[in-house]
């Protein structure tokens, strides 16, 4: 009796602990959307809004006009949707290379993939760009798209996951002929859904927001990213500035028009997601 209420006490406060965690993500999400919809006037007032007292769209009109922000929306998609394809594509290839037994080299191999997981991104910053600037790539969306193009994180989920598909089955398809490639993209491609799905979400999340590397590359305006956009429109908006002032309204519809794609993907690969962050962390 003592045991099961403790039980029940137990999935309470689980339950008390976890909604209290989801309030503190959902509700600044729903104040800034809230924000959003409201008149330039209600959204200047102090507090936690949770609800508009003056319905209006003016926010995102506001933005959309003024700011001019179909360029950087379309650079974004461009950088986040090339970048990633490529990116999980060469995450796969590099896994299914490491989970080859005859491979030479192998655990030379991983040392170093393990080696630039340890290494912060800030201390190969200035080296980054002395290299984009050699290359000529400085101001274009080539370099946003070639930064961050493989990881060793998404190397090794990608090879976790091929571990779980039988060598005896790709060695099967390779005495009836199959070259590698065949083998690579008929076989463990399809079977590896899940670790693709993970893969690109985590890729398409850090893509789409992608700051440091724009502020470094970018400063043609034309080029510029959501993210630089927004962030010109909120120094803009500094009250020591002298450029355009944009209400709050205004500024919460830049997040929410920014927020929206990540919104939509994720209910699409959120079943694959869970399950290549369950298989993925406890393959070897």
């Amino acid at each position: 009796m003592v045991g099961k209420w403790k039980e029940q006490t137990g999935r309470w406060l689980n339950i008390a602990i976890l909604l209290a965690v989801a309030l503190t993500m959902i509700i600044p999400i729903w104040s800034t959307f809230v924000i959003s919809i409201s008149s330039g006037i209600s959204s200047m007032q102090r507090g936690l809004n949770l609800w508009p007292t003056a319905f209006s769209l003016e926010g995102y009109a506001t933005i959309w006009s003024q700011m001019d922000l179909w360029r950087p929306f379309l650079n974004n998609v461009y950088v986040t949707v090339v970048g990633t394809f490529f990116h999980v594509f060469l995450a796969s290839m590099a896994g299914f290379v490491l989970v080859q037994r005859d491979l030479p080299g192998k655990k030379w191999m991983m040392s170093l993939i393990l080696l630039t997981m340890v290494i912060p991104s800030e201390a190969i910053m200035i080296p980054l760009y002395i290299v984009n600037k050699d290359l000529g790539l400085l101001n274009t969306l080539t370099s946003l798209i070639l930064s961050g193009l493989i990881s060793g994180f998404s190397i090794l989920l990608m090879r976790n996951f091929f571990f779980s598909v039988s060598y005896e089955i790709a060695e099967s398809a390779r005495m009836d002929g199959a070259g590698d490639w065949t083998i690579f993209t008929k076989l463990y491609l399809p079977l590896a859904k899940p670790g693709i799905a993970t893969v690109m979400l985590f890729e398409f999340v850090s893509r789409w927001n992608q700051f440091t590397p724009a502020l470094l590359y970018l400063t043609d305006q034309n080029k510029f990213t959501l993210q630089l956009a927004l962030q010109s429109m909120v120094i803009a908006s500094d009250a020591t500035s002298s450029g355009t002032f944009f209400t709050p309204n205004v500024r919460m519809a830049g997040i929410m028009i920014a927020l929206i794609p990540l919104l939509i993907i994720y209910p699409f690969v959120q079943k694959y997601f869970v399950k290549g962050i369950m298989v993925g962390a406890t393959k070897e």
